[in-house]
This record gives structure tokens, sequence and C-alpha cells, in this order.
């Protein structure tokens, strides 16, 4: 009598099929779990602080700022939020009152109404000295009471002054963040609170980070506005920083272009990269004499600690992306392939 083997076998692909369900629907309850999790608050802690969204923020920006404040739990959470609900061309520039204890949708819905918090005076990031000037005024102080309050002599003894070099200004001296304002605050109320954020960030660490670069405080200062002009991502500014390192290491110029294009400010022109200046990298080697623009934390701790390549150039492209070259054919290249439209000057 012959055995009949195999005779269940028809059952096996049905096992398969099951099993193979049972992943899938794992699977898909598993990620469905994560990212209800990540929209929920990072804590119970209701303190606020203030966030700022600048023009042209694109998510993944507003995202990873968010993320490093503390505000949310994910990143990619928060934009599969804002993109599944058709909500990315929504957002508005401001300056919003935040916290921990907010889930993802209550700091979105802040943003798309435009929720902006009041009585407050919001020093932007990557901005020159004129131009925070300028907001000052904008918010209603006199020209007059603007220049008395940056004069840097009526904060001798600061300590975020320290390595301040005589007849200097405060170029990159005032850390951007929000500042409550009200009637009758006086404008170097708010210029000294600013100095006061920046000496907390130029903490101990920064500065012998700096120290262990040969750099004194005003250095590390005017390398971390150069980083933080050429992007505002904290992504790239540590490989920027060690662009720059090396470049100055082998003697080459930096070659920024925001640092011709502050001189070309500074002197009522076009932007240029060919500006006769001291401030121009193109045509000077080392350090331009100051920095160029204030700067957030991000960028001071990307010059105090650089990251670890051998990259010599760079490029930021069209696609909001920053590319490293290690040989000119290769930065030639880069540039020809992602930056066509930033490239034009």
């Amino acid at each position: 009598m012959k055995v009949m083997r195999g005779i269940n076998r028809p059952k096996l692909p049905l096992i398969i099929l099951a099993v193979a369900i049972l992943l899938v629907g794992g699977g898909v309850a598993g990620l469905r779990s994560w990212y209800e999790r990540n929209l929920k608050p990072v804590s119970a802690v209701s303190q606020s602080q203030y966030f700022t969204v600048t023009s042209g923020s694109s998510l993944h920006q507003i995202g990873v700022k968010l993320k490093n404040a503390g505000l949310i739990r994910n990143t990619r959470a928060l934009e599969t939020y804002v993109r599944s609900n058709e909500l990315h061309d929504k957002l508005q520039a401001g300056t919003y009152e935040l916290s921990p204890a907010m889930g993802v949708e209550q700091i979105i819905m802040k943003m798309i109404n435009g929720d902006v918090a009041k009585n407050l005076l919001t020093i932007l990031p990557q901005k020159r000295l004129d131009e925070i000037k300028q907001a000052f005024v904008a918010a209603g102080y006199s020209k007059t009471e603007v220049e008395v309050a940056f004069e840097p002599g009526n904060y001798r003894g600061h300590p975020a002054l320290a390595s301040l070099p005589p007849g200097a200004s405060l170029e990159g001296y005032l850390y951007p963040d929000s500042f409550q304002k009200q009637a009758d605050t006086p404008a170097a109320t708010i210029v000294r609170e600013s100095l006061d954020e920046m000496q907390k960030y130029l903490n101990s660490d920064i500065v012998n980070g700096f120290a262990a670069r040969s750099l004194n405080v005003y250095q590390g200062i005017t390398l971390a506005s150069i980083v933080a002009e050429e992007t505002d991502n904290p992504e790239y500014q540590p490989q920027i920083a060690q662009v720059f390192y090396t470049r100055l290491a082998k003697n080459m110029r930096l070659e920024s272009d925001p640092t011709a294009f502050y001189a070309s400010a500074l002197a009522g022109t076009a932007p240029s990269l060919q500006i006769n200046s001291a401030y121009n990298t193109y045509l000077n080697n080392g350090l331009p004499p100051g920095p160029i623009s204030n700067m957030t934390y991000d960028a001071l701790k990307a010059v105090a600690y650089p990251a670890s390549t051998d990259y010599l150039f760079f490029v930021a492209g069209d696609d909001g992306k920053v590319h490293f070259s290690r040989t000119p054919a290769e930065h030639e290249e880069a540039a020809k392939r992602y930056c066509i439209k930033k490239c034009q000057l």
C-alpha cells in the first residue's frame, strides 16, 4: 500500500498567508502606535518658550528646530502629520509661545492660525547689526535711542563682551531670541537680555573648543557667524566648519560668499564677490576682521567641535542640501549639478 505523502500540503500556503497577514497587520499596528505616540506632548512641563518660524523655512527645518528645542518628540512624525493633512502651505511665519506640554496638533494649529505671541521683539538669527537695529526701529523705538542702546560702552563688564576688542561693535554678539517688550521697556534692556543669552552659550565647553583649535573667543564667534551664514541647518554646520579649518590649515582662502556679501552691504553696493574689502575672503587669507552676523548655539558648537572630514569645498544646492567635495573638479561638478539658481551671481 502506498503511503500518501504530503496529503496536508495544500494547507501550507494558507498558513503562510495567515502568517504574512499577521506580520503585516502587526507591522502596520506598530507603525501606527509609533506615529500616535510621537504626536503626543514631550512632557507635562507647561513652562512656555518662544519659537520663531522665519519666512521661507522648510517643513523639515521647522521640525528640526522644534526637536532641538525639546518641543516635539520626532521630526518625521511631525512632517508626516503636516503632509498627510495637507497643511504644508498653511504654516505662517512668526514667533509663537509654545511648551513641551503641547502635542504636535496644538503646535501646528497655532502656526496655521498665525497665533503669534504678543508684546515681543524678536532678534532673528543670521542678521547683521544694521538689520537688528532696523527691527528695533520697526518695534517702535526711535533711531536715536537704538543708536545709544547699541553702544558697547553701555555694557562694560558684561561677561559676554569680555572678548570684544576695543573699538568693535556688537556685531555677532546679540543672541537671536524673542524678548518681552512693554510700552515702557528701554531698548537697552532688550540688548542686555540678548547679551545675557549670548553669555549662556559662550560656556566653558564652547570656549575650550575654540581654544583647542587655536581660536580666541572673538575669532570663534567670527567663524561661527560665517558658518551660520553659509547654512542655518545644524546637520551641515559641523562639516562646513571643518572645511574652513582645513582650508586655514592649508593656507587656502576661505572663499565664503557671505563674507563678500557682508562687505557689499557695509559699502551699500550690490552683492559682489570682487568687492575690495578686508572682509572679502576671496581676496584675503584667514578670517575676516570680525563677525558678519549673529548666530545660534548650533553654529558656535559646530566651530568648537567640527566634524572629522577631509573636504575642501562645499556648495549649497537648490535642493536645500549642502554638497561637499574634496577636489576642484568634484566641486565644479557639484556646482553644475546642484546649484543652478543660487550660483547665478
